[in-house]
């Protein structure tokens, strides 16, 4: 410090001001399903100017082989067998997680006790149901408690395994679900609506206006691994109008399986028809159309949402997934359409009149779309973290 004629002091010019180090985070995921991972990543994208996250699937980490077999596993019959699927669902509403410890789920448990013990965050985010469990126990095995955030990823129809769960807070997609859970005993002041954590860059994305003339109408399509259904669905979408309607089908991981098929149907409708394979531009895409055509997983539903799209979902896996068809029904933006007469339908039913229904859909997206939901949760997350240090 330096005094001044006056006799005051005054900071010297080459003091170094030291900033306090961000806080430290970490953000639990897991394989089944994209929503986990797509929250997972999108919420580390809102955080990182701010914070040192690490994203980390204890799953993964802690035993590899046996979760790529129960992924593959989970992937069959959620496509293939859903009632199958149902069934394993609804049975784990009568199990208490805290008491009961799975043989398999040994492993990750300990794999994320010591990654809490190695990265020493600050706080830590869930958005798998079974993992605040875990946290717990590491918390009484001396690993350093911290806030626990739960990014719930479903809809309205919340599994008891999410419920149960010790958490300081639970981040919810929409009001409706929030209802839903107070409901059912929750304190409504630990229950955060922040959306679904979608990619921040939803926030900035212009969206195909509600006055849109519609010519072309333009679809985007979601297929599952089933084979036999994309030439289906596609033709469908197609022939829903005398060639006023174009397609882009984004294959994803299933390119090689399907790919073949999507040609065909792109050669029988010349200029109609754009295959992608594996895209980081899902945003854009669903900006940039009319209509998606999807399963009813918890990542496309709200970024269709997110988007202002409206959406016919033509696969649902009961159980988890029941909630977000019934969300998107409660906005009046979409339903169910399981067979391609289906798709056709309700593609000729919006459109008719000047597309009069798609238009109402597209209004009630612009009125419910909350498209900052990871930005939401990681300032409402930043801001607990640092009032529980200032405590």
């Amino acid at each position: 410090m330096e005094i001044s004629m006056d006799g005051c002091f005054k900071p010297a010019m080459n003091v170094h001001v030291i900033e306090p180090e961000p806080p430290r985070i970490i953000i639990t995921t897991a394989g089944f399903g994209e929503g986990h991972n797509s929250a997972a990543n999108h919420l580390a994208v809102a955080l990182e100017s701010n914070a040192e996250v690490e994203i980390i699937d204890p799953c993964d980490r802690g035993a590899p082989w046996v979760n790529e077999r129960i992924r593959q596993f989970y992937r069959f019959v959620t496509t293939h067998t859903p009632k199958t699927w149902s069934r394993i669902y609804r049975s784990t509403e009568r199990h208490d997680f805290s008491k009961e410890r799975l043989p398999l789920m040994q492993k990750p448990e300990n794999a994320l006790h010591e990654s809490i013990l190695s990265f020493e965050p600050d706080a830590i985010i869930s958005t798998y149901p079974l993992y605040p469990y875990f946290l717990e126990r590491s918390f009484q095995r001396g690993a350093k408690r911290v806030p626990v955030f739960t990014a719930i990823t479903d809809s309205i129809e919340i599994n008891s395994s999410w419920t149960k769960a010790p958490t300081d807070y639970w981040l919810v997609t929409d009001e409706l679900t929030k209802k839903k859970l107070v409901e059912k005993g929750l304190p409504s002041e630990k229950i955060i609506v922040t959306g679904f954590a979608v990619h921040p860059r939803f926030q900035n994305l212009p969206s195909i206006p509600v006055d849109s003339p519609c010519d072309p109408f333009k679809v985007l399509y979601f297929p599952t691994s089933k084979k036999p259904t994309v030439r289906r669905f596609m033709r469908a979408i197609l022939n829903a109008s005398e060639g006023n309607t174009e397609v882009t089908v984004v294959l994803g991981r299933n390119v090689r399986k399907l790919y073949d098929r999507a040609r065909e149907i792109q050669l029988e409708y010349p200029g109609r028809v754009q295959i992608k394979g594996w895209t980081r531009r899902v945003p854009e895409l669903l900006s940039e159309h009319h209509l998606v055509v999807a399963k009813a997983g918890g990542a496309t539903v709200h970024e269709a949402i997110a988007a202002k799209t409206p959406m016919l979902i033509h696969h649902l896996v009961p159980g988890q997934e029941e909630g977000n068809i019934a969300l998107i029904k409660h906005i009046d933006a979409g339903q169910l359409t399981e067979t391609s007469k289906q798709v056709l339908d309700a593609i000729l039913e919006m459109t008719a009149d000047n597309a009069k229904i798609w238009r109402r859909m597209k209004r009630n997206m612009q009125d419910k779309a909350l498209p900052c939901g990871a930005t939401a949760a990681a300032r409402f997350i930043l801001d607990c973290i640092q009032k529980s240090k200032n405590s």
